[in-house]
């Protein structure tokens, strides 16, 4: 499996962004999709989780309202929406395949994709 991400860059706080995470090497039937940030010197946490089947989504509370995320079954990608950044979203963004909950257990990430806020 390898999970390509892209759209990262600098932006000015209520700025927006769109990444993309191209899927390839498998189906993704019954996976969860879903993106990830690691800002420095802090752990990597959750963003946001989409289902492949039926697109059921998932927010972490902090980015509630301004994210979104979607998938493109055709194009097998997966995209986020960033709106209204701030700069505490400033982080590298990282795109993840696995089946389950447990995000941390996933087997199947991207190299990431630097998000710089500006304030």
């Amino acid at each position: 499996v390898q999970l390509q991400a892209s759209g990262g860059g600098l932006v000015q706080a209520g700025g927006s962004l769109r990444l993309s995470c191209a899927a390839s090497g498998r189906t993704f039937t019954n996976y969860i999709m879903g993106w990830f940030r690691q800002a420095p010197g802090k752990e990597r946490e959750f963003v946001a989780t989409i289902t492949w089947n039926l697109g059921t989504t998932y927010y972490a509370d902090a980015v509630k309202g301004r994210f979104t995320i979607s998938r493109d079954k055709a194009k097998n990608t997966v995209y986020l929406e960033v709106n209204n950044l701030k700069p505490e979203d400033t982080a590298v963004y990282y795109c993840a395949a696995g089946v389950g909950s447990n995000w941390r257990a996933y087997r199947n990430w991207g190299l990431g994709t630097q998000v710089t806020v500006s304030s």
